[in-house]
C-alpha cells in the first residue's frame, strides 16, 4: 500500500447527493477495495491502481477550521467517495479531527461507513444535535462478503455499531447496497427484520451498478466460489427484471415492518 501525505486547499465540497450540502472526504483512495466500486470510474483513476494507494490530506482539519466560519449551516456527509474510517484511520484520526471542528458548529453530519472503528468516536457524536450513522451492508452472509469486501469489518461488527448508536440516541440507518445479486426474495425479511433488531430507522437500497471494469473485478472475486458465481451470472445479465423485483419485495416487507425505504438514486 502507497501513503502519500498532501495538502488539500478546500475541506467541505458542495454534495449532489440527496439529503446532504456538502461533502468531505478526508483521504483519496480506500484500503477496502470492494470489488463493486465505482469510485476509480468517478474518480478516473485505473482500476487496477484502485486500493493501491491511500493519499492523506494531512491539513484538512485546519482548512476545514478555517472555512466552516464561513460556511452556511448545512448537512455535511462524510464519506461521499472514499470511507472515512478505513483502516489508515486508526493512525492519522483525520475524520476524527474534522468532527471535532464540525462540532464546534454543531453542523448536521451524516457518516456513511462499513468500518467498526466508527464505535471509536461515539462520545463525540453523541454531542452532535443532529447526527447520523449509515452503516453500508450487502449482505449478511459473511463469506460472501469475504469475497467482494475482504478489508471491511465483518457484517456482525457492523450490526453491532448499528446496536451501540441507536442506544446512545443517535439516528441510524443502513445501505443495503449495491445488493448482492445472490440474495432472494425469500432472504428479504430476515434481512430486514435483522436491520431493525439492531435498530436501524431506515434503509437505503440500490442495486448493483457495472460501470466499466466493475464486473472483471467482481467475477475475479468470485469466480471460485460457483454457485455464487452463476447465480450472479443469471441475475446480472439474464434476468432483467431481478433488481425490481428484490425492490418491491423491500418495500413490502418494509411497509408491513413500518420502516421507511428510500431509492439511494
Amino acid at each position: 500500500m502507497k501513503i502519500r501525505q498532501i495538502n488539500c486547499k478546500t475541506a467541505l465540497s458542495p454534495s449532489m447527493l440527496p439529503g446532504l450540502d456538502y461533502s468531505l472526504n478526508p483521504y483519496r483512495g480506500c484500503e477496502h477495495n470492494c470489488a463493486y466500486c465505482y469510485t476509480p470510474n468517478v474518480l478516473k483513476i485505473k482500476r487496477e491502481n484502485w486500493g493501491n494507494f491511500i493519499d492523506v490530506k494531512a491539513n484538512i482539519p485546519l482548512v476545514l477550521s478555517k472555512e466552516i466560519k464561513n460556511k452556511k449551516r448545512g448537512v455535511v456527509g462524510i464519506s461521499t467517495v472514499t470511507d472515512p474510517y478505513q483502516p489508515i484511520e486508526k493512525k492519522y484520526k483525520l475524520t476524527r479531527y474534522c468532527l471535532d471542528q464540525l462540532l464546534k458548529y454543531d453542523f448536521p453530519i451524516s457518516i456513511q461507513t462499513k468500518s467498526s472503528l466508527i464505535v471509536r468516536d461515539i462520545n463525540i457524536l453523541s454531542k452532535f444535535s443532529d447526527a447520523e450513522v449509515m452503516m453500508s451492508i450487502t449482505t449478511l452472509d459473511d463469506n460472501e462478503r469475504k469475497l467482494l469486501e475482504p478489508c471491511t469489518s465483518p457484517v456482525e461488527k457492523r450490526l453491532d455499531v448499528l446496536r451501540k448508536y441507536a442506544d446512545v440516541g443517535i439516528q441510524t440507518s443502513v445501505f443495503f447496497g449495491p445488493i448482492y445479486p445472490s440474495i432472494s426474495t425469500d432472504d428479504i425479511p430476515e434481512i430486514i427484520d435483522t436491520f431493525i433488531t439492531y435498530g436501524a430507522s431506515k434503509i437505503w437500497i440500490d442495486s448493483l451498478n457495472l460501470k466499466p471494469g466493475v464486473w472483471n473485478s467482481i467475477k475475479k472475486n468470485i469466480f471460485q466460489n460457483q454457485k455464487m458465481y452463476n447465480t450472479f451470472l443469471k441475475n446480472v445479465f439474464e434476468n432483467k427484471e431481478y433488481y425490481n423485483t428484490i425492490r418491491e419485495e423491500i418495500l413490502k416487507i418494509g411497509k408491513k415492518r413500518n420502516v421507511k425505504i428510500v431509492d439511494a438514486f
